[in-house]
């Protein structure tokens, strides 16, 4: 069945406090796309951020965001006045998130219900914590030794606390019980709300795909509480790091810096970690977009004392080991393979042999030197097309950006003349493609240029900031989407009408026999 789906993060909903959140500003928008006849609403991780304010650097792989709590909705609950938090500063320009604030006002507003909250726990906080312990006693005891210790890393705290030794976390977890309830406060509450919301999306006939980053952030619970897992030395410090090689578009490559999963230890632990790390994300998502999905076939290795990529080199991953272990204990699931980047015939196979889809950006498509896989005509159906995702340029800013003789081959093949309507043309093109699926960026709806970009790969200080503003969330846009929706059959469970006769011929034959 062909689908179609919107791109925009949680944060980037409209909201008096500074970021979106899982309140009614979230619920209207799932109202717009079910006018708009969408069948997913994508969004990226929703776990806490730590440096560089991104998803994709996590303290912790099962938490969701503190910041996503809904201020009004805590306020009719009895946990809050409304005086404790609509007159802090959340920031002026209500067209981005303004991080450093957000860190600096959010958690005392969030100790002052805990203050409300802690008198009187809701019936059901035990029974969340006793199912999330596996995940939430580490987590709320490592951020609580985080800020005990300024933020640092870790690997900077005193020996007992970071080897974990037995007599050090006990003392710990005494000494810290109250700012360790707090941490578990906030994640009931963002459980809680986003499990409400997603009720509700659910309801409208829309499902949620969320995002997977492939690698965690060395600084987080994950790696602290469970060390063997990943390649570290003995002081719990990588000896090689993630990222990406040079190529066209960085001379030095990317330098992410994660710690490397010891994959030989993992296989012979049938992939526990991993299969406990998706079984968790399904409880939050309807479908998983895996991020990176090349690195495991093979995967990128930097020394962890460079300060680029340029050294590193590659080493074979766990291929299908990992992914019919998931298999066979969970079955098939919903699972998107973010397949871009350097392709080989290896990870190609990969991709086939899992069965899952894989992803056409149609940015990467019009490479004027060259016919590229991402050009429509080329697609089979198990894939789903994008026109940009968050690492990619919004189209208007794409068109001022790329290589001119690209943008004019772009003109071409989408027989588009100049450069207005250029984002509606791109569009089309996707909604057009044999795809199965189809995501758009809300950005492109609305037109805009660079300023609404999300994030720029290997660049800090200005990503993850693009708010949208509510006016734009109308019935006036979910109308045009919808009817470009069902111009090009994409509709939720709208039959083509090719396929339709066919069924038709087939209930006439078997009613003549």
């Amino acid at each position: 069945m062909r689908t179609s789906g919107v791109l925009m993060h949680i944060s980037s909903l409209p909201s008096p406090y500074g970021i979106g959140t899982f309140g009614k500003e979230a619920y209207r928008f799932a109202d717009f796309l079910k006018k708009a006849g969408q069948s997913y609403w994508q969004i990226l991780p929703i776990c806490p951020t730590s440096f560089g304010d991104s998803p994709y650097q996590s303290f912790s792989a099962y938490a969701l965001n503190p910041y996503f709590i809904d201020l009004d909705m805590l306020c009719e609950g009895g946990l809050l006045e409304r005086e404790e938090f609509e007159g802090l500063n959340w920031g002026n320009d209500f067209s981005k998130v303004d991080y450093a604030l957000l860190y600096q006002n959010r958690f005392i507003v969030l100790r002052k219900a805990y203050d409300r909250f802690k008198k009187a726990l809701p019936a059901d906080y035990a029974a969340f914590c006793k199912e999330n312990e596996y995940w939430l006693d580490d987590f709320a005891l490592f951020m609580s030794l985080k800020d005990s210790h300024g933020g640092e890393m870790w690997t900077k705290w005193e020996n007992p606390l970071r080897m974990r030794e037995k007599a050090a976390i006990k003392s710990a977890r005494g000494k810290f019980a109250d700012d360790i309830g707090f941490y578990k406060m906030q994640q009931y509450f963002c459980f809680t709300q986003w499990k409400a919301l997603k009720d509700y999306v659910n309801s409208l006939g829309i499902k949620i795909i969320g995002d997977m980053p492939i690698y965690v952030s060395g600084d987080s619970a994950d790696v602290w509480s469970l060390p063997r897992q990943f390649m570290l030395d003995n002081e719990g410090k990588p000896v090689e790091v993630a990222g990406c090689p040079p190529d066209g578009f960085s001379a030095d490559g990317q330098l992410w810096g994660n710690p490397l999963y010891d994959w030989d230890y993992m296989e012979k632990d049938n992939y526990s970690w991993w299969c406990r790390r998706i079984s968790s994300a399904f409880k939050i998502y309807d479908t998983l977009r895996i991020d990176h999905f090349r690195g495991f076939e093979s995967y990128y290795c930097i020394p962890a004392k460079d300060k680029t990529a340029i050294n590193g080199h590659w080493r074979k991953g766990p291929g299908m080991k990992l992914f019919n272990r998931v298999k066979e204990v969970y079955g098939d699931l919903p699972i998107i393979a973010e397949d871009l980047g350097f392709l080989t015939e290896e990870v190609r196979q990969l991709l086939k042999d899992s069965g899952y889809p894989g992803m056409k950006v149609l940015q990467f498509a019009f490479d004027s030197r060259e016919e590229s896989d991402y050009l429509p005509h080329l697609y089979d159906k198990n894939c789903v097309v994008y026109t940009g995702t968050h690492d990619n340029d919004t189209i208007i800013g794409w068109i001022q950006t790329a290589p001119k003789s690209d943008v004019e081959y772009a003109r071409k093949y989408m027989r588009i003349n100049g450069d207005e309507n250029f984002n509606w043309g791109m569009m089309k093109v996707a909604w057009a493609s044999p795809a199965d699926t189809a995501i758009m960026m809300m950005q492109d709806f609305m037109g805009l240029g660079s300023e609404a970009r999300m994030n720029e790969p290997s660049t800090l200080g200005s990503n993850w900031q693009w708010r949208i503003d509510g006016v734009c969330i109308n019935d006036w846009m979910a109308q045009i989407i919808y009817e470009n929706t069902e111009i090009y059959c994409r509709l939720p469970n709208k039959k083509i009408k090719n396929d339709a006769k066919l069924d038709t011929d087939e209930n006439k034959k078997k009613t003549v026999s």
